[in-house]
């Protein structure tokens, strides 16, 4: 019953982030056909649109923030109890309790409205914001006939006292401003209600920043250039030839490998076992290495909530 409660809750607060959306789409829409519906209208609206949209982002992500409070008790509970039951030792882990009590007695926001306001920006609003300012300049060249000079459209972009210039300077700023709110959050990753790819190296790291961008904003996942699946998996090697495949791994999938020894309980006879933390994406290159020095040997892949260590995550909390 707590854990559809607390589901519950996280979907009333998602309903409530498509709402504001869906203001802004609709304010939007309802400015630009009256700034367009006549050439005497002034585009000073679509200015004040774009207020009311920055406004309708600064509330959808303090939404946003709620969401991820409640989101991050059901994740609590899916990724410590009901995972925990499902596989080997088929038991909750040990600090899920903890964990949940510890957000049930002191509630806290488990992002900052920084990262929120720049994941809603580029998910949602990017868009929002290129169309009004593509519009407010097609709007101020065009009506009530087009502008000859870049003087002409500076005159017209005059707003009472404040001169042309100052306009469009203020709204590049406040654009250039969003765009690198946006950009910066990208690495911010401490929202739990969110699917993210985990890359390593600041390569894959640099083009994985590039592709959630582009992907948030544009709804466009640009091929990967690289492979970026680094799922951490836990390998062990029984064989008779584990000299061979440990100076294998070593050289051909560069990764560290350790020479346990073993007694096998049915026939009693002494064996070595490799251990060898890996990536997903090198568990086939292991296999056929296995394969073409012992085709007897046997493999067990487990996955691992992390490795801390050099060629993986830093050992810093």
């Amino acid at each position: 019953h707590f854990y559809r409660g607390e589901l519950t809750r996280s979907n009333v607060w998602r309903q409530r982030l498509d709402n504001t959306t869906n203001w802004a789409v609709i304010t939007t829409g309802a400015a630009l056909t009256f700034a367009f519906g006549s050439a005497d209208n002034p585009s000073i609206v679509l200015l004040i649109n774009t207020l009311l949209v920055l406004l309708f982002l600064f509330m959808e992500a303090r939404r946003y923030r709620y969401y991820e409070l409640w989101t991050n008790r059901v994740r609590i509970l899916e990724r410590n109890f009901f995972a925990g039951l499902l596989s080997p030792p088929f038991l909750p882990h040990s600090d899920w309790a903890d964990q949940l009590t510890d957000s049930l007695n002191h509630p806290r926001f488990p992002i900052s409205l920084l990262e929120a306001f720049g994941r809603r920006y580029r998910r949602n609003y990017a868009p929002i914001f290129l169309i009004l300012a593509l519009a407010w300049i097609a709007k101020t060249y065009l009506h009530p006939t087009n502008a000859l000079t870049f003087s002409h459209f500076l005159q017209r972009a005059t707003i009472g006292p404040l001169p042309g210039t100052v306009v469009l300077i203020v709204g590049i700023v406040i654009h250039v401003a969003l765009i690198g709110v946006g950009l910066f959050t990208v690495s911010m990753q401490a929202s739990t209600g969110e699917v993210f790819s985990d890359t390593t190296g600041k390569l894959a790291r640099l083009l994985h920043m590039f592709r959630l961008a582009t992907a948030e904003a544009l709804e466009t996942e640009l091929p990967r250039l690289v492979r970026t699946d680094t799922r951490k998996q836990l390998v062990y090697i029984i064989s008779d030839a584990v000299e061979a495949i440990g100076h294998a791994l070593l050289e051909d999938l560069h990764r560290g490998v350790t020479l346990l020894h073993g007694t096998g309980m049915y026939t009693g006879k002494e064996h070595g076992v490799l251990m060898c933390a890996l990536e997903a994406r090198q568990v086939a290159d292991l296999k056929k290495v296995v394969l073409g020095i012992d085709p007897q040997a046997f493999v067990i892949i487990m996955p691992v909530q992390g490795v801390h260590g050099i060629g993986f995550q830093p050992l810093e909390a």
